[in-house]
């Protein structure tokens, strides 16, 4: 099969990385990909959000499946695109991914259909979502309706600050038509987990738990970032937590869409806030996580592609995955300066000593290729993955790999995993 994968991330590299072992997997291309995917796969000049190109190519070199990674291709209709036009596709029809897309939408379906969420209400309007504010105690959070890149979500701790973060979103535009609409919802305390699963629309497949961390900064400080590590599985997520996850949360949300008339096809990644054993839904997204994606995929031992050519012929039922036994764990490494200003173009050194390290893999996100070189080219540079016995493990593997890789001004977080000394 000729395959092409969305997007540029390390989330795709390490999707392009598992596809490629497939016996079926006759030909690779990524679009756009970065330096290390250039290693696997054909890199393609397009970006993921330009539909026309990306439906272009597929015609003229006989694309037989194509997987989106990244969120925005998905909310903006590129499945439903690709299908109008009979190509095969990977991912949610932009009803579906709704759920990330529009969390006053996830919300409402989260109520209709009894699914287990904080308290929420949805302002167009400033005044009265300021007057809102009165109606929860604090901290309250605010967030955005649509995609703002995991940046559109602001704890606020007093009065002030909350209505600052409303004015800032639908008066200042602060996160442009994102912050026309928002949500005001309780502040949940627990701890938060992730789980994923694989859908056909009817049938699903549980795939694995991960924690991650979202702060730039150690100890949880900082501004949000689109993920500085992850690891998996998640010790807080034991069997019994699992069948309430399926039960309560993931089940209801496919049944329920199936009776909305949009089946849910793709990965469906719970974000879950776990308090007393009890999980609550934070949010949804319609795609893996990134570097969540990185950790679990390096744990499954099954042929990836089979799954999801099986989920695109609505076949999962009864399907099974085998996962090794092993933890995983990943670490970002970023450019200084992430989330805000950043500069690009430092060359990286040391990659190729760890590239047959047993058990470890590095993973491109902000890369590119200049001459003979690899050179940074985005705020999320790397992803540094490990495999080994107990989490335990795999952390002390991974940041033993870092210490090989160097460029100017580079930053990582040390702290990835300070909740496994507590478990």
């Amino acid at each position: 099969m000729k395959i092409l994968v969305i997007g540029s991330g390390g989330r795709e590299h390490s999707l392009v990385w598992s596809i490629a072992a497939s016996p079926l997997c006759e030909k690779i291309f990524c679009a756009p990909g970065n330096a290390g995917v250039s290693d696997l796969a054909e890199c393609v000049k397009i970006k993921a959000k330009d539909t026309k190109k990306i439906i272009a190519f597929c015609k003229k070199r006989k694309i037989d499946l194509v997987i989106v990674g990244p969120e925005d291709p998905l909310a903006n209709g590129l499945i439903d695109n690709l299908e109008s036009k009979r190509i095969r596709a990977f991912g949610p029809v932009a009803a579906a991914a709704k759920l990330e897309g529009s969390k006053g939408f996830m919300k409402d379906f989260c109520k209709k259909y009894k699914i287990p969420t904080a308290k929420y209400q949805r302002f167009n309007n400033t005044e009265k979502a300021v007057k809102g504010i009165d109606n929860y105690s604090f901290p309250v959070v605010i967030k955005t309706d649509g995609l703002a890149s995991g940046k559109g979500v602001i704890i606020a701790k007093t009065p002030r600050e909350a209505s600052a973060a409303i004015r800032s979103m639908i008066d200042k535009g602060k996160f442009g038509n994102a912050g026309k609409e928002i949500i005001i919802e309780e502040f949940m305390r627990g701890e938060e987990a992730s789980f994923f699963v694989m859908s056909d629309g009817k049938n699903i497949i549980p795939l694995a738990s991960a924690q991650d961390h979202k702060r730039i900064g150690e100890g949880e400080t900082g501004p949000n970032t689109g993920g500085m590590g992850a690891y998996s599985p998640a010790p807080i997520i034991d069997e019994s937590l699992t069948q309430k996850i399926l039960n309560r949360i993931i089940w209801p949300t496919i049944n329920g869409m199936q009776k909305e008339g949009s089946p849910y096809v793709g990965i469906l990644y719970a974000g879950l806030m776990i308090k007393n054993n009890q999980p609550k839904l934070v949010e949804f997204n319609v795609r893996f996580g990134d570097p969540e994606c990185q950790a679990i995929l390096l744990r499954l031992k099954s042929d990836l592609l089979t799954a999801i050519i099986a989920a695109t012929d609505k076949g999962l039922k009864n399907f099974d995955l085998r996962w090794s036994e092993d933890s995983s764990f990943c670490v970002v490494m970023a450019a200084k300066g992430y989330p805000k200003k950043y500069k690009g173009g430092a060359k990286i050194t040391g990659i190729a000593k760890l590239n047959n390290k047993k058990d470890i893999m590095v993973f491109h996100s902000g890369t590119k290729k200049e001459k003979q070189d690899t050179v940074t080219n985005g705020g999320r540079v790397l992803s540094v993955a490990a495999l080994g016995k107990d989490l335990m493990t795999a952390k002390k593997k991974t940041y033993q790999a870092i210490k090989n890789i160097k460029w100017k001004d580079m930053y990582y977080r040390r702290d990835i995993g300070w909740r496994l000394k507590k478990n």
